[in-house]
């Protein structure tokens, strides 16, 4: 899908600039950034998935907390 966006000129120069330094194209960089912005709605579902079924869950830790020199033990 193409789409057409209204920059500023200045704007649109210092993005590509920057896009070139992270040895993209700006059109590139434009495009993993919607890639990114339409995977978060995603990462945001899955994380309240699992929220719901971590307190969901039967299992208790009765107590038990975490203890970092027990866990750095070698």
């Amino acid at each position: 899908m193409n789409i057409t966006l209204s920059v500023d000129e200045q704007v649109a120069q210092r993005a590509r600039e920057a896009a070139q330094k992270m040895g993209k194209s700006l059109n590139q960089a434009v495009r993993d950034y919607l890639e990114q912005l339409a995977g978060s709605s995603q990462r945001e579902q899955r994380w309240a998935q699992f929220e719901a079924r971590c307190l969901q869950s039967p299992a208790r830790l009765e107590g038990w907390r975490f203890d970092r020199d027990e866990a750095n033990e070698r």
